[in-house]
């Protein structure tokens, strides 16, 4: 697609717009492709400075898109776990350097941000069209019923197995996909693109709905509902769209009430979820490690205990509490809230709450739909994973928060 490339800059320009591009086509593969770009591009940044496009590093923004790093480096001071918590630097380290790398850099990342949005959605679609190849392929070969698609061995974390990647931190990606591609829509003027959207649309719905991730397909429905509306249209096209998302909504509960796998994921999976399970249970619930989390912080709450301890800290008490499926598995908290009060207290907690409020304000401020999307997407996830502990959680809060902050534009942009 032309639109997808640029003629008219310049060759640094050109680089640095390639690189971005090929980083987040990488996002949802292992993550050595996108460290790798990511060192290029950083080096290609500092080969090409130009102090009269420089922005300031040091800035109140940036301090707030890099808090996270900053609150890991402080709390190691303290830490009970330092070998740990110098691992926890390392994997932090690109939610410092992207603000300082899309302060240094000559590129305008405003001017070129639908672009590689779009880039980025495209590969999303093409990575849940090649999920879906896999998985007939593979009920083919086993000579198994097509239905079987629609069975837990096809769900969730199973859909999502061959390219390596978590159902939930994959589904982070494939929401902020769709949402672009249903604003592109939107905007569209073409018939052409329009069926093209559309068609991607229904291919990130499809994933989405395979992927079965709650903390992501929950606040999502509110926001096509609600946020989509909201943010780009008025009068009457913004009620026509409303009852057109509201139908397709019902259809789609109706749809996980009638279907067995959907039901378990939705209904059953969260009501165990969220109860203490007894000692007869096969498996404790992530109740059962928010308690144990939360007794863990009543004896810290002030500052916690340090950078990196939290998994030493869960994995003795699992024992004692004989959570073994959790000390087996050596699971954290699965709250990125409750991790951060663990290892650094109310401080560390009231720095990421900051820091999300910051992004939020910025979001309303400049009507800017993406952006209130990954926030979203951001606050819910922190509720049931650790998003910052694990590397593509962090890829994708260090990229998108700063893109987002960096590509906003001056005004807000006027409803369709």
């Amino acid at each position: 697609m032309e639109r997808l490339f640029i003629k008219d800059d310049t060759l640094a320009n050109k680089i640095s717009y390639y690189h971005l591009m090929v980083f987040m086509a990488s996002l949802p593969f292992d993550f050595f492709y996108s460290h790798v770009i990511l060192i290029s591009f950083a080096i290609h940044t500092l080969i090409q400075l130009n102090k009269k496009d420089i922005q300031p590093v040091f800035t109140v923004r940036n301090m707030l898109l890099q808090s996270v790093f900053f609150v890991t480096l402080l709390s190691t001071i303290y830490t009970i776990n330092r070998p740990q918590a110098f691992n926890e630097w390392g994997r932090h380290i690109s939610i410092f350097l992207f603000p300082v790398l899309f302060s240094l850099t000559s590129f305008d990342i405003r001017k070129y941000r639908s672009q590689l949005l779009l880039a980025f959605s495209l590969i999303c679609t093409a990575t849940i069209g090649y999920l879906y190849l896999n998985a007939f392929h593979t009920i083919r070969f086993y000579k198994l019923p097509y239905k079987t698609i629609a069975t837990a061995a096809f769900t969730n974390h199973n859909f999502a197995e061959p390219i390596d990647m978590h159902a939930t931190f994959f589904s982070l990606q494939v929401a902020i996909a769709l949402i672009y591609l249903l604003s592109a829509l939107l905007k569209e003027q073409s018939n052409y693109y329009r069926v093209f959207y559309g068609i991607c649309i229904g291919i990130l719905s499809a994933g989405l709905i395979q992927l079965s991730s709650k903390s992501v397909c929950v606040p999502l429905f509110f926001i096509v509902n609600l946020a989509v509306p909201y943010f780009l249209l008025q009068g009457k096209s913004r009620f026509r769209f409303i009852g057109v998302a509201a139908s397709l909504s019902v259809l789609i509960i109706a749809g996980i009430f009638t279907s067995g796998i959907l039901k378990v994921r939705y209904i059953a999976d969260f009501k165990y979820d969220l109860r203490l399970t007894s000692k007869d249970n096969r498996f404790d619930s992530r109740l059962d490690r928010w308690s144990t989390a939360i007794d863990l912080i009543k004896r810290k709450p002030v500052i916690g205990y340090g950078a990196g301890s939290e998994l030493g800290l869960l994995h003795e008490s699992f024992f004692a509490r004989k959570y073994y499926n959790s000390f087996i598995n050596n699971l954290n908290a699965h709250n990125q809230y409750l991790s951060f009060l663990i290892k650094s207290g109310i401080i560390g907690l009231l720095v990421y709450l900051t820091t999300l409020w910051f992004g939020f304000k910025q979001a309303l401020q400049k009507k800017d739909l993406l952006f209130f999307t990954f926030m979203v997407l951001i606050v819910s996830v922190s509720f049931s994973e650790n998003l910052l502990d694990v590397d593509k959680g962090i890829i994708f809060y260090a990229f998108f928060f700063s893109f987002f902050i960096f590509s906003m534009k001056a005004k807000t942009r006027n409803a369709l």
